[in-house]
């Protein structure tokens, strides 16, 4: 696993997932392992054949290769580097943790064993845990070219990802050092360029890596970004429309195709498509607000009123059923469909995680509809294998109301901590751990993480400025409560009043 906590009970595993490895933190300055031979030539030839067949989705193939492979060397890092990314690449994410330690326990300073496992703990803990092992990964010396591009590659999205983007862009600068015309040069420095809101500079380097037009999801995304910052709302939705076909499953993505579609003016076509979506449980308040805004130009002030109230209200921290969409996996969209039959929904969820007992996915699903059956403590048991692969926020939300049906509040508010302190830019964790401070009456600590969460754009969500002119109140701070109140009445929409 990515990570061994020190656990005092099972039930704690997901609060204390961000405890450091039983061998401690990794050494960011060992040495390498000076004077290592060089591999087997018959070993790197067929391990380089079966990342090859991984990377094209040969996997029967890659299982071959690797399989004669370990007759060559079955105690060689870079094969259990490769059983670990072929165990992961077909599902068996369990598997592919315990591939991973056996090839760092056989090369605790081999660089593409230290790579994977940061970025196992990346996805796993967050991006700030997972920084130590991209230094040690760059630090180890016996990484090949690629390895070493790689390691400066994700090492730099992560800065960037965790905010750091002076340390961003001088990670990038190494990667062009060693790599010059690797395209991911160009890319990165697209990102920062974006971000700073240089959309010429941008689409300049964007268009100097091919990325977008190699069709790679993350660049896709970037020139949709861009065309919107350009103004160029049509052709941000025909390529968000492209996404949205290949990631059905992705909400921001269909908001943000909602978004280009308003924005070029396509308002009943936003009613048509979103309408229904909108209205479900699981809709976010910003496509409620979409969708709201569609129906008020079009004159339909009676259908935009609770969507836009809605939207501006402060959302439900409970989790909701989703509904089955187009596209969606064979059983996520079965165990979607019995949804009203929890008992029916969970047997089912265990059925298939008995059959994939070495996937995160069904373990999530499983933890999922125990939740929905009202049994929070197999919930967590479920969520605990799940997050030993990966923990994005919405697992962490759901483990955390997990926790609070299970009586157990200390254990949320500690998972959320760990979540904030891994994603610390992440406003919706930043918001739910300043609310389980205030209730238990931290209002200092929580109006800190408010301000934090507004000044990353927070202060375009009047319930979360509502909330801390609230905390500001009870602080006595009528000063900064009536601004923060003001705040937030300036982005609330007024009334509609319906036509007579």
């Amino acid at each position: 696993m990515t990570c061994r906590p020190r656990c005092l009970a099972p039930l704690l595993t997901l609060a204390l997932a961000g405890c450091a490895p039983a061998g401690g933190a990794p050494a960011g300055g060992a040495p390498a392992n000076e004077g290592k031979p060089p591999a087997d030539p018959a070993l790197a030839g067929l391990l380089g054949e079966a990342d090859r067949a991984i990377a094209e989705g040969r996997l029967p193939e890659a299982e071959r290769l690797i399989e004669q492979a370990r007759r060559i060397d079955k105690d060689s890092s870079d094969l259990w580097v490769a059983t670990a990314r072929l165990r992961f690449r077909g599902g068996q994410h369990l598997a592919a943790l315990d591939a991973a330690d056996r090839a760092l326990a056989l090369g605790p300073d081999h660089a593409p064993a230290l790579l994977m496992r940061a970025l196992m703990v990346r996805d796993a803990h967050g991006l700030a845990p997972s920084l130590p092992w991209f230094e040690a990964a760059l630090a180890a010396g016996d990484g090949e070219a690629r390895t070493r591009a790689d390691a400066w590659a994700e090492y730099a999205a992560t800065l960037g990802d965790a905010g750091n983007n002076r340390a961003m862009l001088a990670a990038v600068r190494e990667l062009a050092a060693i790599a010059p015309h690797d395209p991911r040069v160009f890319y990165l420095q697209a990102v920062l360029a974006g971000r700073a809101e240089r959309s010429v500079l941008a689409r300049s380097l964007l268009d100097r890596s091919g990325m977008a037009a190699r069709g790679v999801p993350a660049a896709l995304l970037l020139d949709a970004l861009l065309d919107l910052q350009e103004g160029n709302n049509a052709s941000a939705a025909q390529t968000l429309e492209g996404l949205v076909q290949r990631q059905p499953a992705n909400p921001r993505l269909r908001e943000l195709l909602a978004r280009a579609m308003l924005l070029g003016g396509r308002e009943a076509e936003v009613v048509e498509r979103f309408a229904a979506e909108a209205a479900r449980p699981e809709a976010s308040p910003y496509l409620a607000v979409l969708v709201g805004r569609a129906y008020e130009r079009l004159g339909q002030r009676a259908a935009a009123a609770p969507l836009l109230e809605r939207g501006y209200a402060a959302p439900s921290q409970a989790p909701v059923q989703l509904a089955v969409r187009p596209g969606l996996p064979q059983p996520t969209a079965a165990l979607r469909a019995l949804a009203a039959d929890p008992i029916a929904q969970r047997a089912a969820a265990q059925a298939d995680r008995a059959r994939f007992p070495q996937s995160a996915d069904f373990a999530q699903l499983a933890g999922d509809a125990a939740l929905a059956a009202g049994d929070p403590r197999a919930a967590l048991e479920a969520y605990a294998s799940a997050t030993r692969v990966r923990r994005p926020w919405s697992l962490t939300a759901k483990a955390v109301f997990a926790y609070e049906r299970a009586g157990d509040g200390e254990a949320a508010e500690t998972l959320l901590a760990r979540h904030v302190a891994g994603e610390p830019d992440n406003i919706s964790a930043l918001g739910a751990l300043a609310r389980v401070l205030a209730r238990r009456g931290d209002t200092g600590r929580a109006a800190l993480l408010l301000d934090h969460a507004i000044a990353l754009g927070g202060g375009h969500d009047p319930a979360l400025l509502r909330w801390r002119a609230e905390i500001a109140r009870v602080r006595g701070d009528e000063a900064a409560a009536g601004r923060f109140a003001a705040l937030a009445d300036e982005l609330h929409p007024r009334p509609l009043a319906g036509r007579r």
